[in-house]
C-alpha cells in the first residue's frame, strides 16, 4: 500500500472533519508517523480489532469503525433475513470514545437493515455474550481494549453462541474488507433516526437483573453462604473499569455487608488516572493489597477494564496467581461431577494437571484465546476451563467467560470448608512455584523463538501455544501476544524457587527487549 497516497485520501476526504483533518496536517512533516498510520489497515481477527485511537488507517478511530461493521454486517447478511431481523447486540467499556464508537456501530448495521440492541451505558463483556444469548442474536460487538492503555480502543465481535468469533467467520469478515472502499461503500443510518424506525432498542437494567440472575443460579450453597457473610470482609477494585455497579449487588445478594471498595479507582474512567486496568501488573496491585490489610478483610479481589477477567487477593494482601484458581476451581467442579473434563492453556499446567490427575478428572489442554477455547469445550464437553490470563469459561454459563463467577465460586468454597485463601492454595503455591507471566516488547519475535527452540532442543517440546518445553524440574512457556507487539514468557517448577529465578533469568536474557 502506497501509505503517501492513502494519507492524502484521509487528508481530502470529505467524511473527515476539521479536527480530523488538522490532526493529519500536523503531522504531515512526519513521514514516519504517517507511514505508522497508513502502511495497512488494522488486522481484523477471532477477537476484532484492537489498536491505538488516532486519524489513520492503522488506528482506532470512526471510520474505522464503520469499515469494520460494513464488513461484519455483509456476513450477517448473507446469512438471509432472519439472521438480519435477530439483529446485533452492542456495548462498550470505559475507554474514551467508546458511546461515539458504538453509536456508529450500531449506524451501519441500521444502514444495512440489521437490528440493533445497544447498552444505555457501558457493560461488562459477559454481559455482552450473555445478551447476544439472551435475545436470540445474531451477533454482538463490544467496544473495548480490556486491560490495554488508555490510547488504545477494540472491537471484539462475538456470534449467536455468545462466543467470539470463530476463524471460519472472521476470516469472512476480513475478506469482505478487501472490497470495501473505507469512504465511499459503508452503510449508514443516523442513529436518532434508526432509534425512531424501531431498528434501535436500548438496553438497560431489565439485562442486568435477568444476567445477575443467571450469574447466583451458578452459587448454589446459598444458605452456608448467609451463614458466614455477616463476619466475611471482601475489598475489591473495579479499576475504573465496568465491574462499578454488579460486585455491590451480587454481594448484598448473598449477604455480605462488610464489603470494602478501593476508593480512588470506583468511578469509570477511560484516563485510567491510577494506572491501566491491568492487575497482572505488579505496580497495580498495590492499593488493593494495602486496603486489604488495612480492613484486615478475608478476600480481595480486582478486575480488569472490561470485567472478563478476575484476580484474587489473600487474607495478607498476597496476590493469588490465576493459575492456582484454576486448580482450585478445579477441584470444585470435579468434586460434583467425578470424571468431568478440565481444560487449561499451556503457559502453565503442572499444578493443573496434577489436581485433575488426583481427582481422577480428565485433562484437555488447548491454545489460549475466548473462540478457541470455547469451541474446544463444545467439541470436548468440557466442564470447566481456565487460562493462566485468568479467563474462566464454564460449561452451563454456555461455555463463556465470565469475570464475576470465578471469585463468587471462590467465595462459596471458602464458606463451605472454612478455609482461608491461603490455606486453600498455599500448598500448592509451594509445589509449583510460578515466574507469573512477563512481558517483553520486542521487534524480532521470530528470531528468538527460533533461538529458544535450538538452545533447548534437549527438552520436550510443545507448539500448542507459543513455544513450550518441559523438563523433569522445570518448563516454561514464550509466546506473542495476540492484541499487543510483546512477547510473555512464563516459567514454572517443581518446589525450587532458586531454579526458577535462575531460568526466568536465563531466558529474559534470551529474549532481551523493553518491559512491557
Amino acid at each position: 500500500m502506497d501509505y503517501r497516497a492513502e494519507y492524502e485520501k484521509w487528508l481530502h476526504s470529505d467524511a473527515l472533519n476539521d479536527a480530523e483533518k488538522a490532526e493529519l496536517r500536523a503531522i504531515e512533516n512526519d513521514d514516519k508517523e504517517i507511514e505508522s498510520r497508513f502502511y495497512a489497515p488494522l488486522s481484523f481477527g477471532t477477537a476484532g480489532l484492537r489498536g491505538t485511537m488516532a486519524v489513520g488507517l492503522h488506528n482506532m478511530n470512526v471510520h474505522v469503525i464503520r469499515w469494520a461493521t460494513e464488513g461484519f454486517a455483509r456476513v450477517i447478511a448473507a446469512e438471509g433475513e432472519e439472521a438480519k431481523r435477530k439483529g446485533v447486540a452492542i456495548c462498550m467499556d470505559c475507554r474514551l470514545n467508546g458511546m461515539d464508537f458504538a453509536r456508529a456501530t450500531a449506524e451501519v448495521f441500521c444502514g444495512n437493515g440489521i437490528r440493533v440492541r445497544i447498552f444505555e451505558a457501558l457493560r461488562p463483556t459477559p454481559e455482552l455474550s450473555f445478551a447476544v444469548r439472551e435475545y436470540g442474536c445474531q451477533a454482538g460487538v463490544n467496544v473495548t481494549a480490556s486491560h490495554n492503555p488508555k490510547e488504545y480502543n477494540g472491537y471484539k465481535v462475538y456470534w449467536a453462541d455468545g462466543a467470539q468469533l470463530p476463524p471460519r467467520h472472521a476470516d469472512k469478515i476480513a475478506d469482505e474488507l478487501t472490497r470495501i472502499d473505507i469512504f465511499k461503500d459503508v452503510k449508514r443510518m443516523p442513529y436518532d433516526e434508526a432509534v425512531k424506525a424501531g431498528m434501535i432498542t436500548v438496553m438497560g437494567e431489565e439485562t442486568d437483573e435477568k444476567f445477575l440472575a443467571e450469574v447466583m443460579n451458578m452459587v448454589n450453597d446459598y444458605e452456608v453462604v448467609k451463614q458466614v457473610a455477616d463476619d466475611f470482609k471482601v475489598v475489591y477494585t473495579p479499576f475504573h473499569g465496568c465491574g462499578y455497579k454488579l460486585v455491590p449487588e451480587a454481594l448484598k445478594r448473598l449477604g455480605v455487608e462488610k464489603l470494602f471498595c478501593v476508593a480512588e479507582q470506583m468511578e469509570p474512567d477511560g484516563n485510567f488516572p491510577n494506572g491501566v486496568p491491568n492487575p497482572m501488573l505488579l505496580e497495580n496491585r498495590r492499593e488493593t493489597a494495602g486496603r486489604v490489610v488495612a480492613e484486615k478483610a478475608d478476600l480481595g479481589v480486582s478486575w480488569d477494564g472490561d470485567f472478563d477477567r478476575c484476580f484474587l487477593f489473600d487474607a495478607q494482601g498476597n496476590f493469588v496467581d490465576a493459575y492456582y484458581i484454576i486448580g482450585l476451581l478445579a477441584e470444585v467442579f470435579l468434586a460434583k461431577e467425578p470424571g468431568a473434563k478440565i481444560m487449561y492453556d499451556p503457559r502453565l499446567r503442572w499444578n493443573v494437571e496434577e489436581t485433575v490427575e488426583r481427582l481422577g478428572g480428565k485433562k484437555v489442554i488447548y491454545k489460549s484465546g475466548h473462540a478457541f477455547m470455547k469451541e474446544c469445550m463444545r467439541k470436548e464437553g468440557v466442564l470447566y476451563g481456565g487460562e493462566s490470563s485468568a479467563h474462566h469459561y464454564f460449561r452451563d454459563f454456555t461455555c463463556c467467560d465470565s469475570g464475576m463467577l470465578p471469585w463468587l465460586l471462590v467465595y462459596q468454597y471458602l464458606s463451605v470448608t472454612g478455609k482461608s485463601l491461603q490455606q486453600a492454595v498455599g500448598e500448592r503455591m509451594a509445589m509449583f512455584p510460578v515466574s507469573g507471566e512477563i512481558n517483553r516488547k520486542v521487534t524480532n519475535a521470530p528470531e528468538i523463538l527460533a533461538r529458544i527452540k535450538e538452545k533447548y532442543a534437549d527438552g520436550i517440546y510443545d507448539d500448542i501455544d507459543g513455544v513450550s518445553v518441559a523438563y523433569a524440574e522445570w518448563r516454561f512457556n514464550v509466546r506473542t501476544s495476540n492484541t499487543e507487539p510483546v512477547m510473555r514468557l512464563n516459567v514454572e517448577t517443581r518446589g525450587d524457587k532458586k531454579l526458577l529465578e535462575a531460568k526466568t533469568a536465563e531466558l529474559l536474557a534470551m529474549i532481551g527487549g523493553e518491559e512491557a
